[in-house]
Parts: C-alpha cells; structure tokens; sequence
C-alpha cells in the first residue's frame, strides 16, 4: 500500500456544511480545478453516492476513474476507495470532519495514491502536497461562499 500524507484546514462552517459540499459530487467540475466531469454511478438508499466516476486533468496527470465512498452516520468521515482507474493502481482516501464548537469545522484530509507509471519518490511526495493544498483550498473557498 502507498504512503499516505496527511493535511488539515478550518472552514468557516458547520460540519453539516461542509460534508453538504463534499457529498455534492455533481457539482465538483464548478469548483474544483482538475475536475472536468463527474457521474454518480450508484448511491445507497439514503442518498448519498457509493460509486463515484471522475474524469481529471490536471496538466501532467489526467486519469479517469471510479471511486467507492462509505460514509460515517453523521458525515464526520467521509472515505473513499479506489475501484477502477487508468493511470492509478490504488488510492485511499477521507475527509475527517472535526466540529470546533465556534461555528467552524477542521478538515483533515488523508490520501495514499499509487500510480501505475513510476514516478520518484521525491516528486510523487510533493504532488501529493500539491493536490491536497489545491483540494482543501478549494473546498474551503466553496464552503465559505
């Protein structure tokens, strides 16, 4: 299994809030840069998405693959798991959901992606960095709007 990086931000919302934008996948391709399409594939009973396609480009990687989702009962952890990609072997990943008590959430986002081309350590490390900076920016900026 890959490594897995881990970062954190304070949205200036409820939890509820920001899991309300996380579990939007239909709109993702409106906020989040890389995210060129989005097909829910199936969903539970309740609702929410198990299987998830997206179609990213993000400059030198683009893929396009299906994720599978679990949620926790209160949306405080939101996972995922890789079931099918292109140009991933793997990837795991979550949203954990921390409610500050002020009105405002903490946001930790873990992620261990696997390529199937090779990619050095180093770079792969700093990729990482990159799009969990892009991704935890960009789901703040959409939350707080």
């Amino acid at each position: 299994m890959a490594d897995s990086s881990t970062q954190s931000i304070t949205v200036s919302a409820p939890v509820e809030e920001v899991a309300a934008v996380i579990t939007d996948f239909g709109s993702y391709p409106d906020w989040a840069g890389a995210v060129k399409t989005v097909e829910i594939l199936q969903s539970y009973p309740d609702g929410h998405a198990s299987q998830v396609r997206f179609v990213v480009d993000a400059g030198v990687v683009r893929d396009d693959y299906v994720l599978e989702y679990a949620y926790a009962e209160d949306l405080s952890r939101i996972e995922w798991h890789l079931v099918r990609g292109e140009t991933q072997k793997s990837q795991h990943g979550s949203y954990d959901l921390a409610d500050n008590g002020d009105g405002t959430t903490t946001v930790t986002y873990t992620l261990a992606v696997e390529l199937s081309i090779p990619m050095l350590g180093m770079f792969k490390r700093k990729a990482e960095k990159v799009i969990m900076d892009t991704a935890l920016k960009e789901l703040k900026k959409r939350t707080e709007a």
